[in-house]
């Protein structure tokens, strides 16, 4: 049910900003690590961040996390970066997008994939891929120099949806609940306004 009030109250609010504000349109490609949760250690992510709209606006977060479940265990290394996660999350921001130079915090959360994949080195066993529908939330400060380049930091909770439904052809939002599979993410960029 609280992904169905998510859902909706997303979708209110990009129908409720004006159109002007879906002209502007941010590239950020960053770098940064993840920790907490399920990490086994600080892990390093790249990625982008594509942003539309100004004050109230619209992201594509995506994110990979190469070797993710890595250990300093002896097994685990012959693996090395095999073990990944996927992240492509479709958010909502409040904030962070000043007009002029400056810095301004912003919040956003939304919903998306999570994909966690291990590759068999040698063909020793199959290539396993889960794909999850996850959400996330966070928040940070972004910053312009002048009215095209600017810096960004951001930290981000994921966590992992579980289908406790009767695998029906159409997707019953009611029939979602959190799973146990959570990490955070802390990145900075450089951010690109067009």
């Amino acid at each position: 049910m609280r992904l169905s009030k998510l859902l909706v109250g997303s979708l209110l609010g990009l129908s409720l900003s004006s159109a002007p504000a879906f002209a502007q349109v941010t590239i950020a490609p960053f770098t940064g690590v993840t920790f907490g949760g399920d990490t086994a250690d600080n892990r390093f992510v790249y990625g982008a961040v594509f942003g539309f709209g100004s004050q109230v606006g619209f992201d594509i977060d995506f994110g990979y996390a190469p070797n993710f479940f890595g250990g300093s265990d002896e097994f685990l290394e012959d693996f090395d970066g095999k073990l990944n996660i996927t992240t492509l999350m479709f958010n909502l921001r409040v904030g962070g997008n000043p007009h002029k130079a400056g810095v301004s915090p912003f919040i956003s959360g939304g919903a998306g994939l999570m994909r966690g994949s291990v590759s068999s080195p040698n063909d020793l066993f199959d290539d396993v891929t889960r794909n999850d529908l996850a959400l996330n939330v966070g928040g940070g400060l972004q910053g312009f120099f002048n009215d095209h380049i600017g810096l960004r930091g951001d930290i981000r909770y994921f966590r992992n949806l579980t289908d406790e439904g009767d695998e029906g052809f159409l997707l019953d939002p009611r029939d979602f609940d959190l799973g146990d599979f959570t990490f955070w993410r802390g990145t900075a960029a450089v951010t690109f306004r067009f």
